[in-house]
């Protein structure tokens, strides 16, 4: 097998790039990204990069969670310079990928238990994998697609205690085939602003690829949603308001006609953060990463009018 070659972000920067695969469990945390004075999954983990590198170093990630919102495949990328990472092992017989996973994860924990000292007795971050990422790799714009998870039990005899903080408890029975009819009529090619909260000057057109329900043989119901990217609080409106339709609130019609007046409702209303998880994002083979990253940034950057003519 050839050596995969490292990321060069800037030419003749010198600089390599890190890939991060990451999980951690959101509910004591303000969200991924930087807010100041408040405790977040991106703060957690710089502030290990500075104690590691001994200076600031900025995360890039695949996908912002909020509040609440946990993750088992999350993404992120660092740029180090050559001698931070050959210099990782210390000297050591480790690889620069083994250094950085015990050093970094341990100085995480501590940081942790620095800010917290109640709730982070156990990591609520963990490295899963580190390595040389592979040249044009960008943690954001490579990214084919992201996948979450919801769990939902709404009888009563399906609410499991122990995993509570990762399940919402539906007040209600919900009929899983009203809510994929309801799902269905949303995918593709779409703009979703009548479910998110939208950011200035950002386009609110994504490609939902997956949005379905299923009750497992325990009972619970399980959603799964997938997109090239999500907006801010996409997920959860989206989910918010198939409850609406699972509960009997509403008709599946309504999902379609909600996504066609491209305005939120007054009475939107967004599920709970706690039971959702980012469980997948998947890039293209290492040939195609750079490639994706220039296209995705193209389209992001110009205007999107393939709906508009």
């Amino acid at each position: 097998m050839t050596e995969q070659k490292p990321a060069v972000p800037r030419q003749d920067s010198g600089l390599l790039r890190v890939r991060l695969d990451l999980a951690y469990d959101g509910a004591s945390f303000s969200g991924w990204a930087l807010q100041p004075g408040l405790l977040t999954v991106q703060g957690a983990i710089e502030a290990g990069l500075a104690t590691l590198l001994r200076r600031p170093a900025r995360l890039t990630v695949a996908g912002r969670t909020d509040t609440g919102v946990h993750a088992r495949g999350q993404v992120a990328h660092v740029d180090l310079t050559q001698a931070e990472w050959y210099g990782l092992s210390r000297g050591k017989e480790m690889t620069p990928e083994t250094a950085m996973m015990r050093r970094l994860g341990a100085t995480i924990s501590r940081e942790l238990h620095k800010a917290d000292r109640q709730r982070h007795q156990v990591p609520a971050v963990v490295v899963l994998k580190i390595g040389l990422a592979p040249t044009g790799f960008d943690a954001r714009f490579s990214a084919l697609w992201r996948r979450y998870s919801y769990r939902i039990a709404d009888r009563p005899e399906l609410r499991d205690p122990l995993v509570r903080r990762v399940t919402l408890w539906h007040p209600d029975e919900l009929q899983v085939d009203r809510m994929n009819d309801g799902a269905r009529r949303l995918l593709g090619l779409q703009d979703f602003r009548s479910f998110v909260k939208p950011r200035p000057g950002a386009t609110t057109v994504r490609e939902l690829q997956r949005f379905d329900f299923s009750r497992s043989d325990d009972g619970v119901i399980t959603a799964a949603i997938q997109a090239d990217a999500f907006c801010h609080n996409m997920v959860r409106g989206l989910i918010g308001s198939t409850l609406r339709v699972g509960a009997g609130e509403k008709d599946p019609e309504w999902l379609l006609e909600r996504l066609n007046a491209r305005s939120k409702e007054a009475r939107s209303v967004l599920a709970a953060p706690h039971p959702l998880v980012l469980e997948e994002v998947r890039y293209p083979d290492d040939d195609a990463i750079g490639t994706r990253a220039a296209e995705t940034r193209a389209r992001r950057d110009g205007s999107v009018t393939a709906l508009r003519s």
